[in-house]
């Protein structure tokens, strides 16, 4: 058994390249023969990629927030379980799409006063947080013109529209305040190339 390895999350508004980003990072750690696993959230493992489909797809207003918090805490259990802390347990780096961050945001605090009880249901199945999260940072209408020029038919938060974008970015920005010993700010509206390298540069 080796050392711990490292859990490293990617953040930001929809549309603001943290998936590209994070890819790029896992690639940049593998042709440095790091032993990297890259994975999302929603999903990550086959019962949590399950739960993704009803989460992101279809009408806006099908899942209260309060329903959407338990199934984002179900789908992030199982992630953990059969894919993050393995990985860990193994010393590789885990880069993830997405974590309890964005729960926080979307469920807890745009759509009703909800940190609350995110933060009382993490604490209970989660029960962890990450070495590092990299916040993506992104014009809102920019970056919802990007999330909807993909069309794709995971758009569902997306179909909020441009008011839950802003109110994310400035989540995102707060809980960068909020937690300063794992959250780092990058700006995102730069070429892909130079925010990658800003990126890579936080784990030299």
């Amino acid at each position: 058994m080796g050392a711990p390895g490292r859990f490293i999350t990617f953040e930001g508004i929809d549309g603001s390249g943290k998936s590209t980003q994070a890819r790029l990072l896992a690639e940049h750690l593998r042709a440095g023969g790091s032993p990297v696993v890259l994975t999302r959230e929603p999903g990550g493992s086959p019962g949590a990629e399950e739960i993704r489909k009803l989460v992101l797809e279809g009408d806006p207003d099908k899942w209260s927030a309060e329903t959407e918090i338990l199934l984002f805490t179900a789908a992030r259990r199982d992630h953990l379980e059969k894919t993050i802390q393995p990985a860990l347990d193994a010393g590789q780096t885990v880069i993830c799409d997405r974590f309890a961050d964005s729960t926080r945001l979307y469920q807890g605090i745009t759509r009703g006063d909800l940190r609350g009880l995110v933060d009382q249901l993490h604490s209970l199945m989660i029960g962890r947080e990450p070495d590092l999260t990299v916040i993506i940072d992104m014009d809102p209408a920019k970056g919802l013109a990007r999330a909807k020029g993909r069309q794709g038919t995971e758009e569902r938060f997306e179909d909020f529209g441009l008011e839950l974008q802003q109110k994310m970015r400035a989540g995102f920005l707060a809980l960068a305040r909020e937690f300063p010993d794992r959250c780092r700010v990058i700006d995102g509206d730069r070429p892909m190339d130079s925010v990658a390298a800003d990126v890579a540069s936080l784990l030299a």
